[in-house]
């Protein structure tokens, strides 16, 4: 078989069911006015549709492209092989369409249900996916706030795959700093301004596997206020849309240069200038000028739960793959054999270090995943229960605001984490192409970077997010954690860890307590300088509940299970709960008891880094 054909991708859509249905209990969205339209039936159709086709198509061009790359000759970007072919099938099996507006074209599926389909998809190819999924983010902000008739001019030929869009922030000088952009607007008519400037780092900024590309591009209007209060969004189109649909000619969007990256290579980075020749036009989103920023943070706020999902992912392939491996390797002997010369080798699973290092990656992969979908079922309740019962819609709204910067964060660290504990597993074959998890690992690396990066998700996290509504997400968050310890505290077999968890929550509490001093007391840069191991500590809190809240589902089904005759279906299933028990309890016991570390440093005051003259770095130059 040619190495271009290979597919390494790997999903335990067991694990999947369970979170969605045994654990989370999505099927409750069903019964719901704002998705009483779908069925779980359909659902899980979908879900083995996609898993079909990112088995079939585009994992088996996973590794190619990655060697491939993209290239850029005479201002015309083009993607791996295969890439075109993938694009035109994606969109006719509707799978970007899935958690999009029926009024937009959209099937109106839960969030939570997309969240695995983007788990499949990034998961198999991370690069491709890039793709739609910048088209969905610029679509779904063109649905909520475009203009009627510019929603009628995009949003159809991007549903169907014929547009596709990107999100244009970044700029050579400015980097994260938004408000310092320096692409200006000039007014020409109506809606429509002259767009010049520079943009860096666009994801997806330039291809061939679309007609055209709708660029939603953040400029500031000639004789705008400064910083980010002056910044407008614009509707920016590579080649000219004009009011019927028809295409127009080339909207002077020029490609100067791609990225050559350390991963996800096949997805064009691009550096895009717009008006060279004085030739480009952009509409302003909604007619509203000064309203970019707002605009843009919903695709933003999306985007860092797409990255959070990215990371889950890419983390989820290489555990899988890891976990292959290390039970078809065979070397060494058993340790309780380690004095018999003649002892068999034994596959390497066997080796109490790789178990170590599965049984953590398989923590905190599940973890993720289980974040990842709650935070979507927050988001679909919050829609579903807006005009039924409106608080309880404010409080999984708040809890998707609270939990975002965890979301993007953490999976996106984790990411890169259990990437390199999946090498670590593979040893000196997993540092090599001819296995996959070294990709894997160059891909994770971006996640904590782009789409803000981990310490601009920290800071959001300690300086807006936590004191948000006076608070009351915070507590909400802490509640439910509290009456969880509560009811389970004396669990036999999980009690201990249980209580644990409860110790850990207190010490976050703890740690919240100090930011809110440094606070009071005027020293912002103590509360950056332990934004990072803060969001660390939520994060780890978040996945241990999460996963002891898995465990208590799974330990019920498991004494069920093993009071039924012994075959084998029902010994898999035994294994299988079996395995969220354990998982938790690593959990717990080996990554947990950090929290207290890093709270003892959080609330010591030490003030070394930023004490340290900057001459005490090296005096190398």
């Amino acid at each position: 078989m040619p190495e271009a054909a290979v597919n390494h991708y790997k999903a335990d859509l067991r694990a999947i069911e369970f979170t969605l249905y045994e654990h989370l209990n999505v099927e409750q969205l069903f019964a719901l006015e704002a998705f009483s339209h779908i069925s779980r039936d359909e659902c899980d159709a979908i879900i083995a549709q996609c898993h079909r086709f990112v088995n079939e198509v585009t994992g088996p061009l996973n590794g190619a492209a990655d060697r491939a790359g993209c290239t850029l000759e005479r201002g015309v970007c083009t993607t791996p092989a295969g890439f075109k072919d993938a694009w035109k099938k994606l969109f006719e099996l509707g799978l970007m369409a899935f958690p999009m507006p029926v009024a937009d074209g959209g099937l109106g599926g839960p969030h939570a249900i997309a969240v695995v389909l983007e788990e499949l998809q990034s998961g198999a190819n991370c690069a491709f996916n890039m793709y739609s999924g910048l088209t969905h983010g610029a679509a779904d902000v063109i649905s909520n706030f475009a203009l009627p008739e510019d929603r009628a001019r995009f949003l159809p030929p991007m549903v169907d795959g014929r547009f596709a869009g990107t999100m244009c922030l970044s700029e050579p000088h400015a980097g994260s700093d938004v408000g310092a952009a320096k692409t200006r607007a000039r007014h020409l008519e109506g809606n429509v301004y002259a767009i010049t400037g520079t943009k860096c780092w666009i994801s997806a900024g330039d291809h061939d596997l679309a007609e055209n590309i709708v660029h939603l591009v953040l400029a500031r209007i000639e004789g705008a206020p400064t910083g980010t209060q002056g910044i407008s969004l614009f509707i920016v189109p590579k080649i000219w849309v004009n009011e019927d649909g028809s295409l127009g000619g080339s909207n002077d969007v020029t490609t100067a240069s791609i990225e050559h990256k350390l991963g996800i290579r096949a997805s064009a980075t691009a550096v895009l200038n717009f008006g060279e020749n004085d030739g480009c036009r952009g509409i302003l989103v909604g007619g509203k000028p000064h309203m970019g920023m707002k605009q843009m943070f919903r695709m933003m706020n999306g985007a860092r739960i797409a990255v959070g999902v990215q990371g889950l992912s890419v983390a989820s392939a290489a555990y899988l793959n890891a976990l292959r491996y290390a039970r078809e390797r065979l070397q060494g002997s058993s340790v309780r054999q380690f004095k018999d010369p003649n002892a068999p080798r034994v596959p390497i699973i066997e080796h109490s270090d790789v178990r170590r290092m599965l049984v953590e990656m398989k923590a905190k992969v599940e973890g993720m995943r289980t974040l990842c979908v709650k935070v979507a079922l927050h988001a679909d309740l919050a829609h579903a229960l807006h005009a039924v019962d409106e608080a309880k819609a404010i409080y999984h709204q708040g809890q998707v605001d609270l939990l975002t910067p965890i979301v993007k964060a953490y999976c996106a660290d984790q990411a890169f984490r259990v990437a390199e504990l999946a090498i670590q597993t593979y040893g000196g074959a997993g540092y090599v192409q001819d296995n996959p998890v070294e990709q894997y690992c160059r891909d994770a690396k971006i996640f904590s970077i782009y789409e803000g990066t981990n310490h601009i998700q920290a800071l959001d996290l300690v300086a807006r997010k936590l004191q948000q509504h006076g608070g009351e997400n915070f507590t909400a968050f802490l509640t439910e954690i509290a009456e969880f310890v509560a009811a389970h505290s004396d669990k036999p077999g999980l009690g201990a860890e249980i209580r644990a968890l409860g110790e850990a929550s207190a010490a976050l509490q703890r740690a919240a307590g100090s930011l809110m001093e440094f606070f009071m007391s005027g020293k912002i840069d103590q509360v950056t300088l332990v934004a990072n191991p803060f969001l660390e500590v939520m994060a780890d809190v978040a996945i241990a509940h999460l996963l002891l809240g898995a465990a208590v589902v799974a330990d019920a089904k498991r004494t069920k299970d093993e009071d039924v005759d012994d075959d084998e279906p029902n010994r898999h299933e035994v294994d299988f709960y079996s395995g969220k028990v354990m998982a938790a309890k690593h959990f717990v016991n080996f990554v947990l008891p950090a929290v207290h570390a890093k709270v003892g440093a959080i609330v010591s005051g030490d003030r070394s880094a930023l004490d340290m003259p900057d001459g005490g770095f090296s005096t190398a130059f």
